[in-house]
């Protein structure tokens, strides 16, 4: 894999003209676009199969954390298998039942994302949610459901790969809350720089703000894959 396929930038903007133009300027730095809820929900399902169209080298990551009874999830997932996109994020919090009909739903044209837990929660939220375990015995503990499903792969913090690589060491290991060394974390808070995460086991880096905020964000984008291309 190229050091480039492994990073993946987070199109977090509020309308697909200002997407466009981002991908524009970075495409020939970054292996995958994300679109996220903002973007979705103001544009829809139209702004992924544009920037298929438009940028067909870059992957599309369609992370819309979809969480519900499994035929609901089932039916997101037929819709969202119609779009081009390279992969498509879901909860691991509802148990293996619910990840199956995912990964049966989207066949091979689809990789289905096992969300652990959000890199924006510490310990501290996990047990306002009504945890009685640690973050990373859940990322644990949900990285096994993926594994057991049959994901392609799974999201967590850097914190947790060291587990992740034993309870699920054949899955794609996606990793957000990457913050190049002296960034602002902003609300994240279990956040690595990339080389740390790349050398711990992560297969790709999510990318928004160190990348999106830069003065010159492809240069941003292209550092960074400087960086694990040297952690590799």
């Amino acid at each position: 894999m190229l050091a480039r396929s492994r990073l993946i930038v987070a199109l977090d903007v509020p309308d697909a003209a200002t997407a466009m133009a981002s991908a524009q300027r970075l495409q020939g730095s970054v292996g995958m676009f994300k679109v996220g809820l903002q973007l979705f929900v103001a544009e829809g399902p139209n702004v992924v199969r544009t920037l298929r169209q438009r940028f067909p080298e870059v992957d599309v990551f369609l992370d819309l954390k979809i969480h519900d009874i499994p035929n609901t999830m089932r039916g997101a997932i037929a819709s969202a298998r119609n779009l081009g996109a390279r992969f498509v994020t879901v909860h691991a919090g509802s148990g293996v039942e619910h990840l199956k009909a995912c990964v049966e739903e989207a066949g091979d044209d689809l990789g289905i994302l096992a969300v652990t837990v959000l890199t924006s929660q510490d310990e501290q939220a996990c047990k306002e949610a009504g945890h009685t375990r640690t973050a990373a015995e859940l990322v644990e503990m949900r990285a096994r459901c993926a594994a057991e499903a049959g994901c392609a792969g799974l999201v967590c913090s850097g914190q947790e790969l060291e587990r992740v690589n034993i309870a699920a060491p054949d899955l794609f290991k996606v990793v957000p809350g990457i913050r190049p060394a002296g960034s602002a974390v902003g609300d994240q808070k279990r956040v690595m720089t990339p080389a740390m995460a790349i050398e711990r086991g992560a297969t790709h880096l999510v990318v928004g703000r160190p990348i999106m905020k830069a003065d010159d964000p492809a240069a941003a984008a292209t550092q960074i894959v400087e960086e694990i291309a040297s952690a590799l």
